[in-house]
């Protein structure tokens, strides 16, 4: 069987520069959002998918519902799949956040935060491995980082280290994975995570974190995002 991931459609927080990461918020998406949902119909087998789920989000259970073209009421929600905890820089600019992680690291919790980078990709890879238990074909509505790291993990090179920002995720634009593939590539994530370090009481590497080389290099948590040390916002 087959599993389609997907990030969210774009909201008005995403077209800023915002974070969010609290699922109280209702963030909904934008008219280009609303209709960037009807690009898959021309893609995707979605008469035929069995199982629908999404985060707690209110963007990714819209997105979910349009896409499903029914209300959400047999739409799955896991909280697994939720965007990541930013603590104090909770909507605020991206960008804030991103000069932190870079001076502190992935394992490192912001101040306010219940996680770090390292273990929201942890929780959500938990939660990627638990839709395997649904019938399938299935049809996963998340979040930018976790899609970014899935398609990082599908084009590394053998010997390429979990890096700290990510390649740009695209909104609403599946990714197909078999369930013998995503299965094999949570085992191996989850496996980098763990050889990133030894961890101290609280949960966090004492190991420093590879970084990905040079300053072109994005990091996606909802948003279309530069690196840190650049001084222009990204283009939409």
């Amino acid at each position: 069987m087959t599993t389609y991931i997907l990030r969210h459609g774009q909201t008005d927080y995403s077209k800023q520069y915002l974070v969010n990461g609290d699922p109280a918020r209702a963030i909904r998406l934008s008219e280009e959002g609303v209709r960037s949902c009807r690009n898959p119909w021309f893609t995707l087998p979605l008469h035929g998918v069995r199982t629908w789920l999404a985060s707690e989000f209110p963007r990714a259970q819209q997105t979910a519902s349009l896409l499903m073209g029914v209300p959400a009421s047999k739409l799955v929600v896991e909280a697994r799949l939720n965007e990541l905890d930013y603590g104090k820089f909770e909507g605020g600019p991206f960008l804030e956040y991103a000069s932190w992680l870079d001076q502190h690291g992935g394992s490192q919790r912001p101040p306010g935060a219940r996680e770090s980078q390292r273990e929201g990709i942890r929780r959500m890879l938990s939660g990627v491995r638990s839709v395997l238990d649904y019938p399938g074909p299935r049809v996963l509505v998340c979040h930018g980082l976790l899609v970014s790291v899935l398609l990082w993990h599908r084009d590394r090179s053998p010997s390429e280290a979990m890096p700290l920002f990510f390649p740009e995720a695209p909104c609403v634009e599946p990714l197909a994975v078999s369930d013998q593939e995503l299965d094999e590539w949570v085992e191996t994530l989850l496996a980098d995570l763990d050889g990133e370090g030894p961890q101290d009481r609280d949960g966090h590497c004492a190991a420093p974190i590879l970084r990905a080389d040079g300053g072109s290099a994005v990091a996606t948590f909802d948003r279309v995002d530069h690196s840190p040390e650049e001084k222009e916002p990204p283009h939409a």
